[in-house]
């Protein structure tokens, strides 16, 4: 049974807030030092966000992939123009810088063209043998490499797709150890020893190299989301504070109302600590969310007081009033905000649970803390000034307020009907809507490193990575005959889909066996006849061994059993890959029998798609289930099934026209705009909470009069919600200084969520129930209500005893 707040426990609160003052302060300075201390434990993320849940089909294939063949994203790619390496002078450079990469324990192999290796078939040992195919004494030649150049590109077609390809681009493939992909060590590999390398070797030879792969990616994404989180909090910091000052006039309440919202940011880098959970590219938003979510609580509890000083001039009366007027209105918004955000944690994703954890337990932390200081801080202050309240009767909020007014007392016909035709554009406009899984949309488009993203989808068919593992159900099942033709006539599919880049498996090293075998003919690159077979797999076989020059190791597990098949496919494909996958699995279907052969398609780019709908569908449900919340709370405040109904339209209507807008607009549903639903509502509801709680409070003083009630709401708490909307308006925006696509189309979708949201609270929300009034003043609905009035006759007795104690 929930505890009807009344106003006596708002009596209570602060009378017990103002008799404390000095011992509230000393707890908030101990209890920031105690989670400063915590920032120690704060870590970056060294993963990729998984979106599924453990039990989710693609994620145990995925995890039984990483099981048998370890970590796959461990692929650097370096591309060079062939006409520029195969010069003497850049050659040397060029085989200067391999080395030093080389060098590095993090590093297991690297493929290059100074150490690219030909196979060679040797009779006497009934295998074949690895050989150089430049030798270093000749490349200060230049004929020498023109040759080698030559034998490359038209006698090895084992390496076209993985170091060269028709258009005349070289790529040396450098692999990581799987051990240290999801480290800090793999951070700190390619930031402070691979790009150095490379920027001296263009600083050297004036030549630009085109640089990718998946942990290259990572790692420059991971730096920028680090470096923007102190913008963010910057921008924010800066906007906020300049509406705040630009609103009140006042230096002194500026500063305490930046100095709630810094001590805030701290407590949310605290809590990240405390909790042990990584910083990743939602958890980073956090502390900005702080500084948005923070100034309105300090707007409104601060022009509350002002309001109040300009009546009476007391400045006990009005420090009490602040918290027994404001108290409960102010705490079921903070609520609805926190569970706004806690229903992420319903969506059973990691990525999700832990930031919607972190972020509703910070918003009642700062609700506490702006509870706190703002009535404390303004005692140990004199009363304000009149220049520091004119802001109350400021032209521009009284033109607005009286617009506001003037609207839904004489045109709710003319409201209702741009209402209807927002709804219904909104509506149409959802039809539009997209769902992209791609990996890198939101990435930074103007950074380099999304240059050479694009340079090798161009030219080499896309980074990232999709495997098809083949478990044979027998040991040494995959280098039979039947086995081997089996997964060429798979490749031969995945070569057909343009999407899909040339595959690399076991397959491609028996072909170039079978090639070796006549003399390194390419006429021969294929797989072995049923009569060649028996002495030319025998020489493969052989040539299989987990040495660290052999580049097929990863592609066949230690007993034989396993092998996987590798592609790669275009950000333009991530959007078909429902498609690209059946495709694949049909043919799959067709040439594996089930009884033999246990085949799964797998890797990041499927995954993460896979995650994207999950994320859909279960974000869908957690805003069903906030809206849920939101109706419990209008139901425990008014009793009243009608008032739910009022209350939710003018927040849904913001939503639907925001998904109207993305659909128009072709803003795909992904990862990151998904996420703006849930925060708009819970912010938007805000207003509607406020507005509603302080209707409910006027109808008692004006004895159930609808219509007196709206109006006296309106001036009471409009300016408020006004001042409150416009800095979460621009608050939100700052996060279109973003180089992420993502979090620049979060920003901006939730301001202008926002936005539709405060107009409609102010306008659409009160016309409603001046439309429904007679249906509405029910009384008998409102008998005992939950929220109780503080007659003017208790708050004098309670002021009086403060003005006692003062």
């Amino acid at each position: 049974m929930l505890k009807r707040l009344n106003p006596s426990f708002w009596g209570y609160i602060a009378s017990k807030i103002l008799r404390n003052r000095i011992g509230l302060l000393v707890f908030i300075a101990i209890f920031t030092v105690f989670m400063a201390s915590q920032w120690k434990y704060i870590k970056f993320t060294n993963t990729e966000a998984n979106l599924l849940p453990a039990n989710e089909k693609a994620n145990i294939e995925y995890n039984a992939f990483l099981d048998k063949f370890g970590e796959e994203g461990n692929l650097i790619v370096i591309g060079i123009q062939d006409s520029l390496i195969f010069s003497p002078k850049i050659y040397a450079s060029w085989e200067k810088l391999m080395t030093q990469l080389k060098q590095n324990k993090e590093v297991d192999l690297v493929i290059s063209l100074d150490n690219l290796k030909k196979l060679q078939k040797n009779d006497s040992l009934s295998t074949f043998e690895l050989t150089s195919l430049i030798n270093p004494a000749k490349v200060s030649d230049a004929n020498y490499l023109k040759e080698k150049k030559e034998e490359l590109i038209h006698q090895m077609p084992f390496y076209e797709g993985l170091l060269y390809n028709k258009s005349g681009i070289i790529r040396s493939a450098i692999y990581l150890d799987k051990k240290i992909v999801n480290t800090p060590e793999r951070k700190n590999l390619v930031l402070k020893k691979i790009i150095p390398a490379i920027e001296s070797f263009e600083k050297e030879t004036k030549v630009d190299l085109h640089v990718s792969g998946m942990p290259y990616i990572r790692s420059l994404n991971s730096e920028y989301i680090i470096s923007e989180i102190s913008l963010f909090i910057g921008a924010a910091l800066g906007i906020t504070s300049l509406i705040f000052f630009f609103f009140f006039r006042s230096f002194r309440t500026t500063l305490i109302s930046i100095c709630i919202v810094i001590v805030g940011v701290m407590w949310s880098f605290g809590f990240l600590g405390l909790l042990r959970y990584e910083i990743t590219v939602l958890t980073a938003l956090v502390p900005t969310l702080m500084i948005v979510i923070g100034i309105p609580n300090c707007i409104f509890l601060t022009n509350k007081y002002h309001q109040e000083c300009r009546i009476h001039g007391n400045q006990a009366k009005a420090l009490v009033r602040v918290i027994t007027k404001v108290g409960t209105p102010t705490l079921i918004t903070n609520l609805t905000t926190s569970f706004g955000f806690a229903t992420f944690i319903v969506t059973n994703n990691v990525l999700l649970e832990e930031f919607g954890i972190v972020t509703s337990i910070n918003i009642i932390a700062l609700f506490l803390l702006c509870l706190f200081v703002i009535p404390v801080a303004y005692s140990y202050m004199s009363i304000p000034k009149e220049r520091h309240l004119d802001h109350l009767e400021k032209s521009y909020s009284v033109s607005f307020l009286n617009w506001i007014q003037k609207t839904i007392k004489n045109k709710r016909t003319i409201v209702y009907t741009v209402a209807f035709s927002l709804l219904a554009l909104g509506f149409y406009g959802t039809f539009k809507m997209r769902v992209s899984g791609s990996l890198i949309e939101d990435m930074p488009k103007k950074a380099a490193f999304f240059d050479d993203i694009v340079f090798f989808e161009k030219e080499f068919d896309g980074v990232m990575p999709i495997e098809i593992m083949i478990d044979t159900k027998r040991k040494k099942g995959v280098m039979k005959l039947t086995t081997l033709k089996r997964m060429d006539e798979l490749q031969e599919t995945i070569d057909s889909i343009p999407e899909l880049s040339q595959p690399i498996s076991i397959v491609n090293l028996v072909k170039y066996s079978k090639q070796a075998y006549y003399n390194n003919n390419p006429e021969y690159y294929s797989l072995p006849t049923t009569q060649e077979q028996a002495f030319i797999l025998s020489y493969a076989k052989n040539s299989v061994k987990d040495s660290k020059e052999n580049v097929m190791k990863s592609y066949v597990d230690s007993t034989g059993q396993y092998a996987r098949i590798t592609t790669f496919i275009k950000d333009e494909g991530i959007n078909n890959i429902d498609a690209i996958q059946s495709k694949l699995q049909q043919k799959i279907n067709e040439v594996f029998p089930k009884e033999k052969y246990e085949v799964s398609i797998t890797g990041k780019a499927l995954v993460f798609q896979k995650g994207t709908k999950y994320l859909l569908d279960n974000l869908v449900e957690s805003l069903i289930l906030s809206i849920f919340i939101t109706a419990l709370l209008i139901a425990f405040m008014f009793r009243s099934i009608k008032m739910i109904v009022v209350a939710l339209i003018p927040n849904l209507l913001p939503l639907l026209m925001t998904a109207g807008i993305m659909g128009y607009f072709d803003i795909p549903l992904k990862p990151s705009t998904i996420l703006v639903f849930g925060i708009a509502f819970g912010l938007s509801v805000d207003d509607t909470i406020r507005f509603l709680a302080e209707y409910r409070q006027e109808l008692g003083r004006t004895n159930w009069k609808i219509k007196k009630s709206v109006f006296a709401t309106l001036q009471e708490s409009g300016l408020s919600m006004f001042y409150t909307s416009v800095v979460l308006f621009s608050g939100f925006s700052v996060f279109m200084l973003s180089s992420f696509g993502g979090t620049i189309a979060l920003g901006g979708l939730v301001s202008i969520t926002l936005l539709f949201g405060m107009l409609s609270n102010l306008v659409l929300l009160p016309s409603l129930v001046l439309t429904l009034n007679k249906k509405l003043a029910n009384q008998q609905e409102f008998l005992e209500p939950t929220f109780n009035i503080l007659s003017d006759e208790k708050i004098g007795n309670e002021e009086n005893l403060n003005d006692k104690e003062e």
